[in-house]
């Protein structure tokens, strides 16, 4: 079983189709999904939550759920202001995968915006994702000019979407040779998938008992205009077709479409624009405005149709040709991106070229004299899509692009809470066996404070993660550890100085960089401090030498065996374990063990080190020097 999650931001599969921003988008989502989870995947949905009734999490059909996600208001706000919103829609989606944890093995992006969360999903969590971008931003551009509303930085966004990807699935050949030529993508990232219909859903229906069913007259031919109601559907094209059409052949437009079920014909929307053009043209009384209609209604208006047509100025694929193929209606549509691939001229239906009512009304005269034409188109057209374009056809092709990204996807080592608790039991145990050197560590803690007591010094070095050890080290004692108002304690790095370690280094060579600063700066009563989880390292044993050439106590920290520093030092802790990490945890551990003993034993008794008479005096007053 594979999870997968879908975004699609504006177009939810709750919608209700047919709406402005209700579309194909919102068809693909949907029957993709239920299709794949047929295929043992389980898909989430995320979409933007717009309605306050609706819940945030809805169980919409076995192994899927629809998510919805909060960017901007609880409400219905056009697609093409949205932009703004995205960035709070991907971090609350980020919240929910977290809180969740569904373990995604996919994210499967429709849309630019949504493109843009995956990408950025991908790069916090590192989930891979394909994208359907269903219409791109230059492509409209071309066409809608300044009517297109969208962001400037839209054809940006989608060629980073774009090349971030692992896969980009292209609906028709058209919608793969834009992203070539427009986007400069690699058409080997490129795999094309078409859009499809249910078997179940569209199927032909007796077209007398259509009619009936819709109120449709028995003696008129029905041509049929079904989908969402903006201008670039080329709508008004088939009404200024109307004119143009045989006088002697009783027809009759439907329109199907729009953002109520029974539109208004006289407001600012895209329907009430049509109407007036029908007025105009004096063919309103040849239209029908259905207005929005349920899905399990559209079979009937179909079937009821001789002809179904869509000529839209684009389309990057467009589902309704094939839902009226499905039930045996000739297209006529558009010579443009998916209806050019999804229509074939002369055996399906026909194309036309979008803007041409001439064109479109003589291809409508033929088919409706010629009804052996008519016939044989429709039957044509079921073989063919139902031969080509089933959506458990498309979410096999779907699910084939699914796995060569997943292939060749290395997945990163998921790490387990269990993992997290071995590992603080490993360190817990180091600790515990450390413990065992409680009288070295009391020890060690004397020599360190009785040295201080008596106006002496530390030095303290190591090598690496001990390097930044022995400064920490040093600068806890210069400072303070837990008492804050107290005397500076006199302790030196002999890792901090890089002047001093480079030329040296240089000139003489790395082994002797700390026995070096012992002999500049240490005398007699002083005590070295060495960190080294080996024990082994050239440099640290030669400072351990000259430190008992000078009568300097020697402590060392060490670990594994101790190595050959434990034959040399006064004093060796050595933790008892062979993980370097360990070792190092356990020496973080050990120095503020120092820095706690040495404020207690000189401090805790109110006393700081000071001349008075020739005496050592201590006193804690709040002091800084």
């Amino acid at each position: 079983m594979k999870t997968i999650a879908f975004i699609s931001e504006h177009a939810s599969p709750l919608a209700t189709i047919g709406g402005t921003d209700s579309g194909g988008q919102n068809v693909y989502v949907a029957h993709l999904a239920i299709e794949l989870s047929k295929k043992n995947y389980t898909i989430d949905i995320f979409t933007r939550w717009e309605n306050s009734e609706v819940p945030e999490i809805v169980e919409w059909m076995p192994g899927i759920r629809v998510i919805h996600i909060k960017a901007g208001p609880l409400e219905t706000i056009p697609k093409e202001e949205l932009w703004k919103y995205m960035d709070d829609f991907f971090e609350n989606m980020y919240f929910f995968i977290a809180s969740h944890r569904p373990n995604y093995e996919l994210i499967h992006a429709n849309f630019w915006m949504s493109g843009m969360v995956a990408m950025k999903l991908k790069e916090r969590s590192t989930i891979p994702y394909v994208i359907t971008f269903h219409a791109l931003g230059h492509i409209r551009k071309l066409y809608q000019k300044e009517n297109d509303k969208f962001p400037a930085e839209r054809c940006e966004v989608e060629k980073e979407v774009a090349e971030n990807a692992d896969k980009i699935i292209a609906e028709c050949p058209q919608d793969k040779e834009d992203l070539i030529q427009y986007y400069g993508i690699d058409s080997a990232k490129i795999s094309i998938a078409p859009c499809g219909f249910t078997v179940e859903e569209f199927f032909p229906i007796d077209s007398h008992k259509a009619k009936k069913q819709l109120g449709l007259a028995e003696d008129e031919h029905i041509i049929l205009q079904l989908g969402r109601m903006v201008p670039r559907k080329g709508v008004d094209n088939v009404i200024k077709a109307l004119p143009y059409l045989s006088s002697d052949k009783k027809v009759r437009l439907v329109i199907v479409g729009g953002e109520k079920d029974i539109p208004e014909l006289n407001d600012e929307s895209e329907i009430a624009r049509l109407y007036a053009l029908a007025k105009k043209l004096e063919v309103d009384h040849l239209i029908t405005f259905a207005g929005r209609k349920d899905r399990d209604l559209l079979k009937y208006y179909y079937s009821a149709a001789d002809i179904f047509v869509t000529t839209p100025w684009y389309e990057p694929f467009g589902i309704t040709p094939l839902e009226a193929m499905a039930c045996g209606t000739p297209v006529i549509g558009s010579n443009v991106g998916g209806i050019k691939y999804s229509v074939i001229d002369g055996k399906t239906g026909f194309l036309v070229e979008p803007n041409e009512p001439e064109s479109l009304a003589e291809k409508i005269n033929v088919l409706i004299n010629a009804p052996s034409l008519l016939s044989s188109l429709g039957k044509a057209a079921f073989i063919h899509v139902n031969s080509t374009f089933t959506w458990r056809k498309v979410a096999n092709q779907i699910s084939e692009i699914y796995e060569s990204v997943l292939n060749n996807y290395v997945k990163p080592v998921s790490i387990q809470p269990d993992s997290i608790s071995t590992y603080f039991n490993e360190a817990l145990q180091t600790f515990r066996d450390t413990e065992k050197l409680n009288k070295d560590i009391l020890l060690a803690s004397n020599y360190m404070g009785t040295a201080l007591a008596n106006g002496n010094k530390l030095l303290i070095c190591g090598n690496g993660g001990s390097a930044a050890e022995s400064q920490h080290f040093a600068a806890e004692l210069v400072g303070r550890f837990e008492i804050p108002y107290r005397s500076g304690l006199p302790a030196m790095a002999l890792t901090a100085d890089t002047a001093t370690l480079t030329a040296w280094a240089n000139d003489f060579g790395y082994d002797d960089v700390f026995a070096r600063q012992v002999q500049a700066f240490g005398k007699k009563g002083d005590v070295l401090v060495c960190l080294s989880t080996s024990g082994q390292s050239p440099n640290i044993l030669k400072a351990i030498k000259m430190a008992g050439k000078m009568g300097i106590t020697c402590v060392n920290l060490l670990g594994k065996k101790g190595g050959k520093a434990a034959q040399e030092g006064i004093l060796n802790l050595i933790v008892p374990s062979e993980s370097s990490q360990r070792i190092q945890e356990v020496h973080l551990f050990l120095i503020h063990t120092f820095c706690k003993l040495i404020e207690k034993q000189l401090f805790e008794s109110k006393t700081v080190v000071r001349e008075n008479n020739n005496n050592k005096l201590w006193n804690t007053e709040k002091q800084y020097l």
